[in-house]
């Protein structure tokens, strides 16, 4: 897919990065399912000999994910379980995932009082960190504002400050000319 495929947003840039990074027979980690686009989209990065865990907290959201799969025909490739993105390290072994993606804050389109919280999604980056392997990725989207306000950003801005410089690199992107609560784009490189 061409770079104009992508739209300059967060989500955009997100799946740009991880399409620079992703190649077929990789294993990827979609952490936060939702409505399935992003499993969806890694499936189809990591083509027929890849594997793809997706995850969500929400019913809704697996069923959702689980028919977008089905209806697109890469059912095969994808496992997906109703679980909180804070057990990944319960999933999957230390050093053995190329890609994971979150999207922190809400469901678009979805009920807005139901989101992540920093209690559980600091120790799901966190264990995401240590299942890349060397030369693996990260992308996040930080959702913020309306009813979950901006806690979950700013604790997990602070945390991804702290993240060891010698093994990783982290990217946060901002759109300074747009207006409101835009969501903002991490990425992550794992060094070694």
């Amino acid at each position: 897919m061409s770079q104009s495929a992508y739209p300059l947003n967060a989500l955009g840039l997100a799946h740009r990065f991880m399409a620079a990074h992703i190649r077929p027979g990789d294993t990827c980690i979609d952490a936060t399912a939702g409505r399935g686009r992003d499993t969806l989209f890694l499936c189809r990065l990591v083509g027929e000999t890849g594997r793809v865990l997706a995850l969500d907290i929400q019913p809704a959201a697996v069923e959702a994910t689980r028919a977008l799969l089905a209806a697109e025909g890469v059912a095969d490739r994808a496992q997906v379980l109703a679980c909180c993105h804070s057990r990944l390290a319960e999933l999957a072994a230390p050093e053995t995932v190329d890609g994971i993606m979150f999207n922190f804050g809400w469901l678009p389109g979805g009920d807005h009082t139901v989101f992540s919280q920093p209690e559980t999604s600091i120790p799901a980056v966190e264990a995401a960190l240590s299942l890349l392997r060397p030369g693996g990725v990260m992308s996040l989207c930080l959702y913020y504002g309306r009813e979950n306000g901006t806690a979950e950003r700013d604790a997990l801005l602070r945390y991804l400050s702290t993240v060891d410089n010698r093994q990783y690199t982290v990217i946060v992107g901002d759109f300074l000319n747009r207006t409101g609560d835009y969501p903002i784009p991490v990425c992550i490189v794992k060094e070694r």
